[in-house]
């Protein structure tokens, strides 16, 4: 098209075209309604993120909390005992228990109305030593394999050993006494 032609076309299009103001106020209306537009959008936009975005952050939680509870789990130290400090100190407490099982046995075999008392007293300590020893334990891991919790443990176990023998040797004594009166009370 030539310019002339153009200029033809707007002369003829003159009177069509909307040459009104509009009413005052129009801009002011006009940029509110377009923000509040923008607005619902960035709402609408910002719902379907967040949407999108919480269960991927739900699971990325979990996920890191896992992971700090297996952290935290392995690099505790576990509560270590004679048998975890070398292979020699395993043997002794393997001996040790075997001996005060031998010697509960024992006790439990001489258990009678006479020396019920008594053997009850004797299982209440060892109960005591027991609780030391776990004690003693927890002492062990926290000093890294000392020499005296060492040392404290194994006459800890020589400590029970100790009771349990000397009640024996109390129900063995009474046993004598109780046979001496009956010789006694048969000679009369």
């Amino acid at each position: 098209m030539n310019t002339d032609n153009l200029n033809k076309l707007f002369d003829d299009l003159k009177d069509d075209f909307d040459i009104e103001e509009p009413n005052s106020g129009h801009t002011k209306r006009f940029l509110t309604k377009l923000n509040s537009q923008a607005d619902t959008v960035s709402s609408v936009t910002a719902t379907k993120k967040s949407w999108f975005w919480k269960p991927l952050a739900g699971i990325a939680a979990t996920l890191v909390l896992i992971m700090t509870l297996v952290i935290a789990n392995g690099s505790q130290n576990k509560v270590r005992d004679l048998a975890n400090v070398s292979p020699e100190m395993k043997e002794t407490q393997r001996f040790f228990a075997s001996t005060i099982s031998e010697e509960l046995k024992k006790l439990e075999n001489q258990s009678n109305p006479e020396t019920k008392m008594i053997i009850n007293d004797a299982l209440i300590q060892i109960k005591k030593l027991e609780m030391d020893y776990e004690n003693l334990k927890i002492d062990l891991t926290k000093s890294g394999d000392d020499n005296r919790v060492i040392f404290a443990m194994i006459k800890n176990f020589q400590n029970r050993i100790d009771i349990l023998q000397n009640t024996l040797k109390h129900i063995e004594n009474i046993k004598q006494l109780n046979n001496f009166n009956n010789e006694s009370n048969s000679n009369i």
